[in-house]
């Protein structure tokens, strides 16, 4: 008999057929009731047994965790809790489970913490089947998002000669040996031996080569994976994470904006639509864990009402000069509540973005031209000498969650820039090219998915809404 997934089952309200259930045990109470889940919906199967239709030898192997397969009627549940359940005719176990090794004792409910450890084994808990459950739905509505819209989607290369951010916090890839590298006669690393023949690294952006197909196609982005070799422990960073970043031909700043919003309004409605019952638990949980805070830090919307309100109302957009003076003006500033000073010119820190977002507005800001200081070589120069037509997105909880910007088309102004930035001109000829040849305005901005992740599940860490986090000193599985 060919399996039917938990979930077809549960939203079907016909009874008195019959099916094959496979999936883990949640538990098992009064040798009588199995808890069966398979991970296509956060709710469980009751299956009933008889006593006299099963051993006593598979009894005692029908536990937390074991794998099962099961034969059976659908009936009406006469229990609380669900509509139907399974009437056993054949118990089969697939794979036992020691209870007495078994680490995820879902009873004694493990900490985020502690699940980190054995993130191999989180995705059974009803917390991380919710998250990993949405964060598919996210991720099929991007590409649902860009495909309805004509965009292309554009494979950039994870292994690259260039640093997209001129940041130089990448990681190095390699073939020579680490103990006696060859040299140069002046002493240095000679890349001529290694693999490629030159130093290379892991992508920290697709977005040049994203510029480089916007100027063929018009619409493009891209979607995957991007390294950062920053030395950052916190619940907000990580050294490996999914970027998208769409780039638009004949695009300015505004209409960047307006993408950007459209965009993020999308893939949330498309969340709420497709996944209210993981989102629904997953409200419940975040409500449970804003108890153990002051009353002052809980917030002051829930889960989904947060997502609705997001879908209901446009982002506020203002300058940087404007939200610069917002927090200067502020009482938190005044009452020196925060822990970086605040002047035109700095890099706001997240206690800022989540002040002007918290606190002032009570909304996503869209924040534009940046000082030129703090921002790309790439970026659109504005007329005033001093700003870049630059974009953030600063949402509630976690900040900023989209950076992007009007790129600098005029050839001349870009190469100036370069050069005082220390980009090497003549290895980014490829880049620069796009200007020579048919240059037009064009914008784009990129957003890290694990951090829409994070703002539409609830989860306040960034590792808990990625598969297997990468972060200092971490990378295990």
């Amino acid at each position: 008999m060919k399996r039917t997934r938990i979930k077809d089952i549960l939203q079907n309200p016909e009874i008195g057929y019959a099916v094959n259930v496979k999936g883990w045990v949640r538990s098992f109470r009064n040798n009588q009731f199995i808890a069966l889940n398979d991970g296509s919906c956060l709710g469980n199967l009751q299956i009933v047994i008889t006593l006299d239709s099963v051993d006593e030898s598979l009894l005692k192997n029908i536990t937390a965790g074991a794998s099962m397969n099961i034969e059976g009627i659908v009936v009406a549940s006469m229990g609380k809790g669900q509509a139907v359940e399974v009437k056993a005719d054949k118990v089969e176990v697939i794979g036992t489970c020691d209870p007495e090794k078994f680490p995820l004792q879902l009873k004694n409910k493990p900490s985020l913490e502690y699940l980190r450890e054995i993130a191999h084994l989180r995705f059974r808990t009803n917390t991380f089947s919710a998250v990993f459950r949405v964060r598919h739905a996210l991720s099929f509505a991007i590409h649902k998002f860009f495909n309805d819209r004509g965009f292309v989607y554009l494979h950039t290369p994870v292994i690259t000669a260039s640093d997209a951010e001129g940041a130089g916090e990448t990681f190095r890839v390699t073939t020579l040996p680490f103990d006696n590298p060859p040299r140069t006669e002046s002493g240095d690393i000679d890349y001529k031996e290694d693999f490629f023949g030159r130093s290379t690294n892991l992508t920290v952006s697709g977005q040049l080569e994203a510029e480089l197909g916007a100027m063929a196609f018009s619409e493009v982005y891209t979607f995957g994976p991007t390294f950062r070799a920053e030395n950052s422990n916190t619940a907000r960073h990580l050294a490996e994470f999914w970027m998208i970043e769409p780039e638009v031909a004949f695009n300015d700043l505004t209409a960047n904006m307006d993408l950007a919003e459209d965009f993020i309004r999308y893939i949330i409605d498309y969340a709420v639509t497709n996944n209210k019952e993981d989102l629904e638990f997953l409200e419940q949980r975040l409500t449970e864990e804003e108890k153990q805070k002051p009353q002052a830090e809980r917030s002051e919307m829930g889960l989904l009402e947060k997502l609705q309100f997001v879908l209901d109302n446009k982002f506020e957009r203002i300058t940087y000069t404007e939200a610069i003076q917002i927090l200067i003006d502020s009482p938190a500033y005044k009452k020196k509540k925060f822990k970086y000073d605040v002047s035109w010119g700095i890099d706001m820190q997240s206690e800022h973005e989540r002040y002007l977002v918290e606190k002032h507005f009570k909304k996503p800001v869209i924040v534009t031209d940046y000082p030129k200081d703090i921002k790309a070589f790439y970026m659109r120069q504005n007329d005033d000498g001093k700003t870049v037509a630059a974009m953030d997105i600063l949402a509630p909880g976690i900040g900023e969650i989209v950076g992007g910007s009007q790129r600098e088309e005029r050839l001349d102004n870009l190469v100036t820039r370069m050069e005082q930035m220390h980009i090497p001109v003549e290895e980014m000829y490829w880049y620069l090219d796009t200007r020579r040849f048919g240059t037009v305005p064009h914008a784009g901005f990129g957003l890290g998915f694990e951090r829409i992740v994070q703002f539409v599940t609830g989860m306040t860490n960034i590792r808990d809404v990625i598969p297997f986090p990468r972060t200092p000193k971490n990378a295990e599985f």
